[in-house]
């Protein structure tokens, strides 16, 4: 339910975020806007003093009022404290800052609305980063970049996620995320896809956020892992999707994905003596069954998310 009273809400999702979350939560708080604004924290039972600065912030700092803070009792994992933060914000907009980023530009918030008043045929906004990396130093995005014609569902669906995080505000067009969405280890990129089928995207030029490189969750997976929880998200989306040619791009993507590793684990075989060893490990091996079972279910996504749920029970 929008909540008239604030515009923005700004998501922040935060896990054993003690030696950045007080620099994320400041690039909110800092915000000048002609609107008014909250702050959600959904902090998933973090073990370090995580807790701490943020009561601390809010007991001192004199916009502390404006966080409505949030603490699990028990580690319910990222996924579901992003759905549970989402569904906590009220305002017409959200963006989003996870508490290990931080945003730089005290006019991000009203450049941001600002557009998406103007435009109501955008759904979405984002803007280039920064990235500061382990030993300190600031440098340009070298990670992402941004194809032409990316205003549309299907560049996004195309080129994967060219969209940091602390640089998004969105039309909250959306009350419900779907079914598919919790079973995704990988949240931010199928909400962009969601987002896209109501409007276009927007790049905006100026720079404000940075985006803390190599601390997250995702840098200390293999590239095995990496793949797995690849391989898990697109087949969510394309449970969700109902339009196939959408639908295909995904899947070409997916078994892209798969045939890359293939051929990694491949040549990796190679040195193994017992050829049959190799062929029943690759055979075997879970991104290979994953994707079997992707195509058999391609036709038919209920069958795979009623496998789901009566795994689930």
């Amino acid at each position: 339910m929008v909540n008239e009273n604030f515009v923005v809400s700004v998501n922040m999702i935060t896990y054993k975020h003690e030696p950045y979350i007080k620099q994320a939560i400041e690039g909110v708080l800092m915000q000048q806007t002609n609107f008014d604004y909250e702050l959600i924290i959904a902090d998933d039972c973090s073990p370090d003093a995580t807790q701490d600065i943020i009561n601390d912030i809010i007991k001192k700092h004199p916009r502390g009022n404006k966080i409505k803070y949030f603490r699990h009792k028990e580690n319910i994992g990222m996924q579901e404290n992003g759905i549970f933060a989402f569904n906590q914000c009220s305002g017409k907009y959200m963006a989003l800052c996870e508490g290990d980023d931080y945003w730089t530009d005290p006019l991000k918030l009203q450049k941001q609305v600002d557009f998406l008043e103007a435009n109501p045929d955008y759904v979405l906004c984002f803007h280039p980063i920064n990235i500061l990396k382990k030993d300190g130093e600031i440098v340009d995005d070298f990670i992402t970049k941004i194809p032409e014609n990316y205003e549309i569902l299907e560049t996004l669906a195309k080129h994967g996620n060219y969209i940091h995080t602390p640089s998004v505000v969105f039309r909250k067009v959306i009350t419900n995320l779907p079914f598919e969405f919790r079973l995704t280890p990988i949240g931010d990129y199928f909400l962009y896809i969601i987002l896209a089928e109501f409007g276009k995207i927007k790049y905006l030029e100026d720079k404000m956020a940075v985006y803390r490189f190599d601390v997250g969750v995702i840098s200390k997976m293999s590239s095995i892992d990496i793949a797995n929880n690849n391989v898990k998200m697109y087949s969510c989306i394309i449970g969700y999707l109902k339009n196939e040619n959408i639908k295909k791009i995904i899947l070409d993507k997916q078994i892209k994905v798969v045939t890359e590793h293939y051929k990694m684990i491949e040549s990796s075989c190679k040195e193994m003596v017992e050829l049959d060893y190799k062929d029943a490990f690759v055979s075997r091996h879970f991104v290979f069954i994953k994707i079997k079972t992707l195509l058999l279910y391609y036709k038919n996504p209920k069958m795979f998310f009623n496998r789901i749920k009566r795994k689930l029970k």
